[in-house]
């Protein structure tokens, strides 16, 4: 009770000192809540709205055919059921002038069976896709109608058929569940309507889901299981609402992971702050705590009183912090909802916000301990020469203990929130790396600043003295600054190599179409009408046929994966040719391919993250099952291969002699100058309108669309960590504010002016902030070159004007705050400090 007074007494003064310290933790914790308070309510719409996001209890997907006989009438036996196809076309204006790619999706009289489609203009979803004189009715989103300029009440050409767009697509309910990445807009019709449009041929690439609303009493889990018992060898996927969209939850549950450690980052910078206001606060209170020991204090009462007050303030700023991560989801709420696919249920998730408080109470606690120990142990003597000649030492071993026991907790904390465990291990292996590199470098330009000698001129020799003096700011500026910025650097190299690798490389080796459902029997004259148009060169084309990775040497495939990283080889059905031949844009490392008039045993050619998948090799065998039947095929070679460059590549392909007979189509490319494609895209479309074209350069401009909007929002939220390191420059200043003027007033005796001290001064810190920028270059730069050779596996070109501007911006943040700082010492009157007032 005696420490919690003291505590409470001194706090009567105020909070100066402990601006930068509330204002880092506030910002840390407030960041780190709002990360969570979203992520729950998006999980928690995905979740509570599970039947409107799937469309029903349980869904049933099936590429090529839908269910039929025995099938279908168990499905109808169970419950209310929709179907639904889902495929790629094109659309075009009647007079062929315009076309686009379009996301079809035909749906029957019972869609949907939870939720509703919103439209804007049309008496309902089934009122507008209904025959009307002959003519099937549509609804499409409105970057359709832009694309091809109509308005609703038009009509367009999709296949064979022409179609009355009759209302704009507003919301689509289950939309989420189709995935998260699409080319073209929606386009919903009819399922009566598809035979008209001539779109399904053998071998086309659609989608065939059956949404199930179960009857009362029978729980999805328990009809999975009958599902699987009486039809053990189906070709289909079954989903059910607790993994309604898998891909838009794991795209939420990695984003809230890097947003988490983005905000954890903010804080561990913001630790810096707290540590240099707690050392700054203890030096200021040098003379309460000698004169506490003076006549009697233990150690402990001093440790005591000045922990409580470093709890109560952390809980301050971590309430404050709270109170705007916790209200951030609210204003969020509206901006996000016409973007997200779901309806998030934003509210206070006391568990999100207790997540955040105990990061910033461990946080608080892990950077507070060394100095409060060491106050502890300073005699008084000491501590009456503090101003002038700062003692060291440390803590006595329990405050050791237990700063290194808080610092464990606060890993562990970052690790177990984590959904990806290896990735949190990793940052907090980095982390400490990167804590660890600073403050070996800070180190370093102090004895370098020391092992400089003495310059001639007067405020370059004050400066370098001013970075290895006693009591030197140079290691918290290093530390708090560099960390931010070397996250700018990383993100700065990361995204100008995406840029780069999109706009420079693809585009120069890519083609300039994809076409794909192309029917055997179309095959000549496709070929031949492609290469009539003058420009046109480099057709390639190979047989294709969709199928799934069912067993691995007798295991199933979901079992046998070894790498949950490549599990992209499960999930859905994979693109699978055959050839005689090997690819050219492929290179052999293990094995060797068969001699092209092979007509053996099946062999497979397998991509090398298949093999990694799998920890699997040449002479194990793989079990695929394409169209219901399941091809067991022996590894022959394994494959590199670099599918980012556009051009045909399959991860699977099978020797000849195996799918020649099976349904399949054609997928193709070919390269044309830019003012010929659209001619091409028109002769393909008048003469095969069941063919899909993709222009290259459109998915281009979609993806780089995509990066543009995370590399945005990762760039905001790497500003985070820059502002926390701005604020704990400010407070490295502020912290040095007493021996700033004491040195100023010193000197100005000495007869230097305000010119020469503001020139010293600024050039210390100019001196700081290059170091600083360097520092942070070079780390900054080896974990880009890390994250992209590593782990994304892409080449990696140094770009030096990211480390450049960087640079910049360092030393401006560093001058500016050292201005300020020097400015306001240099406005100190000499007389109260001389007469020690």
């Amino acid at each position: 009770m005696l420490a919690f007074r003291l505590a409470l007494r001194e706090l009567r003064s105020g909070l100066q000192g402990f601006r930068i310290f509330l204002a880092c933790l506030m910002l840390g914790v407030a960041a780190i809540a709002a990360v969570q308070s979203v992520s729950s309510g998006i999980l928690t719409g995905l979740q509570e709205d599970g039947r409107a996001i799937l469309g029903g209890d349980v869904s049933v997907r099936q590429i090529y055919t839908p269910p039929d006989g025995d099938a279908l009438a168990f499905l109808k036996r169970s419950g209310r059921v929709s179907e639904s196809a889902e495929m790629r076309g094109m659309a075009r204006s009647l007079d062929e002038q315009r076309s686009t790619l379009v996301e079809l999706k035909a749906v029957d009289g019972a869609y949907p069976l939870f939720g509703t489609a919103e439209l804007r203009g049309g008496n309902g979803l089934h009122a507008a896709l209904v025959q009307r004189n002959g003519v099937w009715g549509a609804v499409a989103e409105d970057t359709l109608l832009d694309r091809l300029e109509l308005k609703p009440g038009d009509r367009l050409r999709l296949g064979d058929a022409e179609i009355e767009v009759r209302a704009v697509l507003a919301r689509e309910p289950d939309k989420a569940s189709s995935g998260a990445f699409a080319l073209g807009p929606r386009l919903m019709v009819s399922t009566a309507a598809l035979p008209d449009t001539a779109l399904l041929q053998p071998g086309s690439i659609v989608y065939w889901t059956e949404k199930v609303a179960l009857a009362p009493g029978t729980t999805a889990k328990a009809w999975q299981e009958d599902l699987a018992k009486r039809f053990p060898d189906a070709a289909w996927r079954v989903r059910d609402t607790t993994n309604a969209s898998p891909q838009i939850e794991q795209f939420i549950e990695r984003m809230t992971l890097f947003l988490t450690l983005v905000g954890l980052t903010a804080l561990l910078v913001g630790g810096v702050g707290v540590s240099n206001a707690v050392h700054a606060h203890l030096d200021a209170r040098a003379e309460t705590i000698a004169t506490l020991k003076c006549v009697g204090a233990p150690g402990a009462l001093v440790f005591r009183t000045y922990l409580i007050q470093v709890l109560l303030l952390a809980a301050l700023g971590i309430g404050f912090g709270l109170m705007i991560g916790g209200a951030a989801p609210l204003l969020l709420g509206r901006l996000l909802e016409g973007v997200l696919p779901i309806n998030a249920h934003f509210g206070v998730y006391p568990g999100a916000l207790a997540v955040a408080a105990l990061f910033g109470l461990l946080t608080a606690l892990t950077f507070s301990l060394w100095p409060l120990g060491r106050a502890r142990e300073v005699p008084a003597g000491a501590l009456f020469r503090d101003v002038i000649a700062p003692s060291g030492g440390r803590p006595r071993w329990v405050y050791v203990a237990a700063l290194a026991a808080s610092a464990t907790a606060l890993a562990a904390l970052a690790i177990v929130t984590a959904a990806d465990k290896r990735f949190a291990w990793w940052f907090v292996g980095g982390a400490v790396a990167t804590l660890l590199a600073f403050r070996g470098a800070a180190w370093l330009v102090t004895r370098g600043a020391a092992r400089a000698g003495r310059p001639k001129r007067p405020g370059l020799r004050l400066a370098l003295a001013n970075l290895h003096r006693p009591g030197n700011p140079t290691a918290s500026v290093v530390l708090s600054l560099g960390l931010g910025l070397t996250v700018l650097v990383a993100i700065a190299l990361v995204e100008g190599n995406f840029a780069r690798r999109i706009n420079d490389v693809i585009p120069k080796d890519a083609p300039s179409f994809f076409f794909v459902d192309v029917q055997p029997d179309q095959f000549d004259a496709f070929r031949q009408t492609v290469l009539s148009i003058p420009g046109t060169h480099g057709f390639e084309a190979v047989p294709s046929l969709r199928g799934r990775l069912a067993t691995v040497n007798g295991e199933e495939a979901e079992k046998a994966l070894k790498n949950p990283e490549k599990g992209w080889v499960i999930r859905n059905e994979r693109g699978i040719t055959y050839s005689a031949a090997p690819p050219r844009n492929g290179e052999i490392v293990a094995g060797s391919w068969w001699p092209e008039d092979y007509r053996g045993p099946p062999l497979l050619s397998i991509h090398k993250d298949v093999a990694e998948a799998f920890g699997i090799g040449v002479g194990d065998r793989l079990g695929l099952s394409i169209l219901g039947r399941v091809i067991e095929a022996k590894v022959a070679n394994v494959r590199a291969a670099d599918f980012s460059t556009m051009s045909i590549n399959f991860a699977l392909v099978l020797s000849p002699g195996v799918l020649e007979s099976a349904p399949q189509t054609w997928i193709a490319t070919v390269r044309a100058p830019v003012d010929v494609e659209p001619a091409v895209q028109r002769a393909v479309l008048k003469r095969f309108p069941n063919i899909t074209s993709v222009r290259i350069k459109d998915a281009l401009e979609t993806v780089a669309g995509m990066l543009g909007n995370i590399g945005l929002a990762v760039r905001l939220t790497a500003a985070i960590t820059l502002i926390a390191g701005t604020l704990v420059l400010a407070g490295a200043v502020a912290a040095g504010h007493r021996r700033r003027v004491y040195d100023s007033v010193v000197l100005k005796v000495l007869g230097a002016t305000r010119k020469d001290v503001l020139g010293a001064f600024l050039m210390e810190y100019g001196l700081l902030g290059l170091v600083t920028a360097l520092i942070s270059g070079v780390i900054g730069t080896i974990t880009a070159w890390a994250i992209l050779t590593r782990l994304m596996r892409w080449d990696w070109t140094f770009l030096p004007s990211a480390v450049l501007w960087t640079a910049a911006l360092c030393t401006a943040i560093t001058l500016v705050f050292g201005f300020l700082g020097t400015w306001r010492a240099l406005g100190q009157p000499a007389a109260p400090l001389l007469r020690n007032e």
